[in-house]
């Protein structure tokens, strides 16, 4: 079997957010939202990033992108180190990396119409000659997320969540990119929508050669759309693995935690639920050892001395917990 292309790595990637503390404001703590975190996603595959809200998804998909500049460490984009381009370079690898926002109606420009919306990347890059051109290429856009000539030029707020979704897909199509970041397309849709969305999504892929980071806290939905599943908590990756062997041989306690919480559509169905008790620590204050043995139901000393090492235990299946030893 050849072996596949990684099209994005990152290594030791750190993003930390200052706060002054103390009663004067003069000592500064900081959010460690991100913290040292290394993986991989290889060409035309779909990862999936979840954990619970806070845990640093969003943040990771914001920093690969340099929307947010990483605190420390590197993120290879087909081999380029992207964290070390200038302004121009940078500019010019946007194309290739490109993000789906959560909230559908608060990414759009309220005063711009959809063919200027899904036109301006083209015209940011250069990628047409005259505005026949441009509406061209954006009437052939908007018909591959399922829209019409007839919506070019209406306004963001004339539309439901379901279509300014597909709108905001659109613009992340534009300029034909490698790779995209979807930052919980879905969350903010109706579950009815969220399904015509996630195969839209697919198809895409398959239509356009597409390498996805698909952000969310829901696991049905990861577990429907992703290739591998990579799990976060407090700042840390704890878990990756394929799809199928993450949840048939879940091997650390929070992924497990989080697949027992999944719906089962059958009321007949006793399912074992695994509750954790607590809250999530602060980010500003984090647990010693393992940031979630505070929560652990499994949890021993060593768990809260030493922080586990995030290692391969066959297959490509990676695991942070001191169980395993």
């Amino acid at each position: 079997m050849a072996a596949r292309e990684k099209l994005l790595e990152l290594k030791n990637v750190k993003k930390y957010f200052p706060v002054k503390a103390g009663v004067f404001r003069r000592t500064v703590d900081y959010v460690k939202a991100v913290d040292d975190i290394s993986f991989h996603i290889f060409k035309g595959e779909t990862l999936g990033l979840v954990g619970e809200s806070g845990c640093g998804k969003s943040t990771t998909g914001r920093t690969i992108l340099r929307l947010l500049e990483a605190t420390e460490g590197d993120i290879y984009f087909e081999g380029k180190n992207i964290v070390e381009l200038g302004k121009k370079e940078l500019r010019d690898i946007r194309k290739d990396m490109q993000i789906i926002f959560q909230d559908p109606y608060a990414s759009l420009n309220p005063r711009m119409t959809v063919a200027d919306i899904v036109g301006e990347p083209l015209d940011i890059h250069n990628l047409v000659d005259n505005k026949k051109e441009r509406n061209e290429r954006v009437l052939e856009i908007l018909d591959t997320v399922g829209l019409s000539e007839d919506h070019m030029k209406r306004y963001p707020h004339e539309f439901s969540g379901g279509q300014r979704q597909r709108i905001g897909v659109a613009r992340a199509l534009a300029v034909d990119p490698k790779i995209i970041i979807a930052d919980e397309p879905v969350s903010a849709l109706d579950v009815s929508i969220q399904a015509q969305v996630i195969n839209m999504m697919q198809d895409l892929q398959d239509d356009f050669d597409l390498t996805y980071l698909f952000i969310a806290h829901d696991l049905s939905v990861v577990k429907h759309i992703s290739d591998r599943i990579a799990v976060m908590y407090l700042g840390k990756l704890v878990e990756i693995a394929d799809k199928k062997e993450l949840f048939e041989n879940t091997l650390h306690p929070y992924t497990q935690a989080l697949l027992s919480a999944i719906p089962i559509a059958d009321p007949t169905y006793d399912k074992e639920r695994i509750i954790l008790e607590g809250d999530v620590p602060s980010p500003v204050d984090p647990p010693s050892g393992c940031r979630f043995h505070p929560r652990c139901p499994k949890a021993m000393d060593i768990c809260s001395e030493k922080e586990p090492e995030f290692k391969d235990y066959g297959d490509e299946h990676y695991a942070a917990c001191h169980l395993l030893d």
